[in-house]
Formats: C-alpha cells, structure tokens, sequence
C-alpha cells in the first residue's frame, strides 16, 4: 500500500480515482488550488505554477498520479505552456527530489492523433508536431518527458483515457447536452464515425491499475476505453436521452464544419468570447472521423478490464439526471442516428 498523491481531484475523474485508490487500501492526499472534500482523504490546497506549493504536496509520498491540467479546445498556447508543460515538469522535478517512486500521468489519446482515423490500433506515440490543437500539443511534451524520466529510482508511465464521461460530467457530458439544447451540435457526416469511450469508473479503476502494476507499465504509454465503440452519432443520441434532451438531428458536411472550425479558431484568436468556440477543426475531426483502439495488451499490461458497460454507464447517467435509462434503439424513435454498435 502506497501513500499516493492525487493531482487534479477536483475533477470527475480525479475524484474518482482519489476514491478508488481509498477503497483499495493506500492513503491518498489531493493537490489543487480549490477544495475538494472527500472523506479521508487529506488535501493539500496550492497550484502547479509554484516550486514551493508543488515541493510542499510531495514530500512524504510514494506515488504521484498526475490528472491536473488545463482542458480546452481553445486559449492561448502560453496557457497551455504553463499549466500542462512546465507545470507537469515541475512535479516531475520535486518527485524525483522528494525520492516519489512512482510516477502515473494521465493523457489523452489526442497526443498520437493527427486528424485521420485511428481503427483498431494501440497507443502510438506522442508527436507534439502532429497533434492538434493547444491541449493535445501540450499534452504530448508532458507526456514524452514524463516516459524519459522513467528509470530505476523513479518508474513512470502514461494512460490516456479515451473520453472519459458518467454522473457529475462537466468537460463532456454538461457541454454536450448544453449544445443539444441549444441546437448547436451538428452531426457531422451524419454522425458514421466509429469511436471509443471509457466510463468514468473504469478509467480510475485502469489508473489504480497503473500504479499497482507500475513494474509492467513504466516506460510505457497505454490507451484505455470502454472497448465497446460506437457511431458517435449513437452515443451522443445516448448521452442526450439520459440526460432529458432530445438527440441532435441535424446533419453537416465534415469537410465544411473543418473549414468553419478553421474560420472560427482565427476569428476568437483576435476575439475570444466567453465560453468555448462553436466549432473547432480539432473538434471537427474529433466528430467526424472514428478513433476507437485495440485494448488486448493494454488490458493485459494492467490487469484490467472495464466492469460498467456502455448501456449500464448511460443507466447511472439517465438516474443521476432523474430519469431512466435510454433504450437502445430510443435515439432512432427520437429521431436521432440510426448506427448500430460495433465491438472491435
């Protein structure tokens, strides 16, 4: 049993993970700069952008799992810079001086993603001069120097969750019903594209698997999903009925939402508004072309397999919104896609 560092709790998924590695026996501190109460679990309040906070939070840990960062699809790229680079390096260098033997950073899988399909393949690796956009850019350096302080005194390895969602979900499931009510979510290509998502429980449980089983892992990155991909036309129409609003039912051209993603990128470079961009062309391509990954050795390496299917995550969400889960073959009588689910 380790006494294990949490970044980034106050998070779904870093909440999730805090409380997972709770319930299997180590003792979990949190680092963040707002409060996060979760029973038990003792919380260091500070920010990645200070030596001081960040050499305060590790000393007295055996591990670092490392969920903070900034999360968009827009901002400028010194944002980026400080919070998901030099704030990542900045933990690398106080664990290896505070003696942290292990170190689990969690990715995305947009590191390895330069805007075509990705069928059924594992975790490529990080190429900062390929990814897309801001985020995935920033978080390709963080992760390609995470995997090169891996050594004997401190083992490392990085798990990119393929979008993560469930109860509680504000980066993904808030934004999609928000745009559904609103009508501002197309279905680009009507919505074909194959894609891979993990529920949140069992991407924290494969992140307690990743610290657990760090002597198979380190050195490594790894992919993680559901294993169940599905039309994303499909899984917003699921998301959207659990949530209480009805699917999105309008269609546009890929190629055209990649050209106004361009557009609209350059317009809030010189304007930002308030919230996020409509569109993005990362966003476009995210929407339009299938990303779903091959987990057989990814499953093996951790020992590890998602417990919470699809079907019953969409279940938990509908009754966390109040309601009941949606039936499959309900986004078709709602008028939503009609894609069928593949298992790959």
């Amino acid at each position: 049993m380790s006494r294990v560092l949490v970044t980034g709790a106050s998070g779904m998924l870093g909440a999730a993970t805090a409380r997972r590695l709770q319930q299997a026996g180590h003792t979990v501190t949190t680092f963040q700069r707002s409060a996060t109460p979760l029973p038990g679990v003792r919380e260091v309040r500070g920010t990645l952008h200070s030596d001081d906070d960040v050499a305060r939070a590790v000393q007295g840990h055996d591990a670092v799992v490392h969920l903070a960062a900034k999360v968009s699809v827009s901002g400028a790229w010194s944002e980026y810079v400080a919070t998901n680079i030099e704030g990542t390096r900045r933990l690398l260098r106080a664990a290896r001086a505070a003696g942290v033997g292990t170190f689990v950073h969690v990715s995305s899988p947009s590191v390895a993603h330069s805007g075509s399909s990705i069928v059924g393949e594992g975790a490529g690796a990080a190429d900062p001069d390929l990814a897309r956009g801001n985020y995935a850019r920033s978080k390709a350096v963080a992760e390609l120097e995470v995997l090169a302080a891996d050594g004997p005194t401190m083992a490392t390895t990085a798990l990119r969750p393929h979008l993560v969602w469930g109860p509680g979900d504000t980066q993904l499931v808030e934004r999609i019903l928000d745009r559904a009510r609103s009508r501002r979510l197309p279905l680009l290509d009507a919505g074909g594209a194959l894609i891979d998502s993990i529920y949140v429980d069992n991407a924290a449980d494969a992140i307690v698997a990743g610290l657990e089983r760090i002597a198979h892992v380190g050195g490594q990155a790894l992919v993680i999903t559901n294993a169940e991909p599905r039309p994303v036309g499909d899984l917003l129409a699921g998301i959207c009925l659990a949530g209480g609003v009805l699917p999105p039912t309008w269609a546009l051209p890929a190629w055209l939402a990649r050209l106004a993603g361009s557009i609209i990128e350059g317009l809030w470079e010189w304007r930002p508004g308030a919230d996020e961009p409509p569109m993005t062309r990362f966003l476009a391509e995210q929407l339009s072309t299938a990303h779903w990954f091959d987990q057989r050795r990814a499953q093996d390496l951790l020992a590890w397999q998602p417990l919470v299917s699809i079907d019953e995550g969409l279940g938990r969400l509908a009754a966390h919104y109040g309601g009941t889960a949606p039936a499959r073959g309900a986004a078709v009588a709602a008028g939503g896609p009609t894609g069928k689910e593949s298992r790959g």
